[in-house]
């Protein structure tokens, strides 16, 4: 039987930091209040486009994993903040990387989204379809935010991450994974005033906003991450001592805690970054994941399991054998990207429309 191995990975987040005593700037918040209810300490923003950020993880990972882009078969881009929505941003990706020989394709599924995509790049090559695939989750979550909302402009960041696949016969990849959907909910997470649900013409389109109603949110996510997770290891025969990394999606610090808790892990064994990075959607897992093995975290053969929550309200989780690849193939020194600004300089504009206009 052909696996898929997790032979590289790569990250991309911002250089320009906002940190809770920015937003205390212009809002009525302070990092004791943001801190105590999401273990968010600051977040990135971004100066370039979500491609770009895809692209630069991109090449990290491929850099890593000593893999050429002409030799991907498949780029997945797990995103809700594209670039465009025709064309994809995934071909943006591609041209980015400098390759024109992958099929490229797009995902929506929000935070759960790199899961959705790592499942859908495994299957293509234990199908024998596919040889090779660059899987990356990748957000500028910024654009859509409401910067006069508190509730909302505290949690979201921009960021990507990536992860090469490539067949195998060691059984190692994700091996079992558990998604889903809660559709009877999706209104409870959502950005206002986007898409072809409204009418263009008669009625033209407020201000883009993210509405998020956190309390419900808080117990849908701990119980569909639990749920999830549950459903994985009782299918693969895993025990909670079996786990050696929990790699959760990073949006709220109390959910995590929750989950490490049902399973009974200590501290070290589970991957925090939130209080760095906020909440970077389907950007979190890859990001956490990447830097649990730059930080030594991960160890050949580990048990490493991932759960994910976000709107739709989609939900998911994963069992991942971590393969022999410990080691970048090569070195490589992340590709900065020039920015002369602040984080709040780059939003200054976004900040002055929307205080006034809440």
């Amino acid at each position: 039987m052909q696996y898929a191995d997790i032979t590289g990975w790569g990250k991309y987040t911002p250089p320009a930091k906002l940190s809770n005593e920015d937003l205390a700037t212009f809002m009525d918040t302070s990092d004791e209040w943001i801190s105590s209810r999401t273990g968010i300490k600051e977040r990135r923003i971004s100066h370039i486009n979500t491609a770009h950020m895809a692209a630069l993880a991109g090449k990290q990972a491929l850099a890593r994993a000593g893999v050429e882009a002409d030799d991907i078969d498949l780029i997945i881009v797990a995103t809700c903040t594209p670039d465009t929505l025709v064309p994809n941003t995934a071909s943006k990706v591609q041209n980015l990387l400098g390759t024109n020989n992958s099929a490229c394709v797009d995902l929506s599924s929000a935070c759960t989204g790199f899961l959705y995509a790592l499942q859908n790049a495994t299957a293509q090559i234990r199908a024998g379809m596919i040889n090779k695939a660059l899987v990356i989750g990748a957000e500028r979550m910024s654009w859509f935010v409401n910067w006069g909302v508190r509730d909302t402009a505290v949690l979201f960041g921009d960021g990507a991450g990536a992860m090469v696949l490539e067949a195998a016969d060691n059984k190692c990849g994700l091996l079992e994974a558990k998604l889903g959907c809660d559709s009877s909910a999706r209104d409870i997470l959502n950005i206002t005033n986007f898409g072809t649900d409204m009418d263009r013409y008669e009625n033209p389109p407020g201000p883009l906003q993210i509405d998020f109603l956190g309390p419900e949110i808080f117990k849908r996510a701990v119980r569909g991450m639990g749920k999830a997770t549950e459903t994985v290891m009782s299918n693969a025969n895993l025990k909670a001592e079996d786990i050696d990394l929990l790699v959760p999606h990073q949006a709220n610090l109390r959910i995590i805690e929750t989950l490490q808790s049902k399973l009974k892990l200590k501290d070290e064994q589970c991957m925090v970054n939130i209080q760095k990075y906020g909440n970077t959607s389907a950007a979190t897992v890859p990001i956490a994941l990447c830097e649990a093995v730059e930080q030594g975290k991960v160890k050949a053969g580990d048990t490493i399991m991932s759960a994910a929550f976000g709107a739709g309200l989609t939900w998911g989780a994963g069992y991942i054998k971590w393969g022999d690849n410990v080691s970048p193939k090569n070195d490589y020194v992340q590709e900065e990207q020039d920015c002369n600004k602040t984080a709040k300089e780059l939003l200054a504009v976004a900040i002055k429309h929307c205080t006034e206009n809440n």
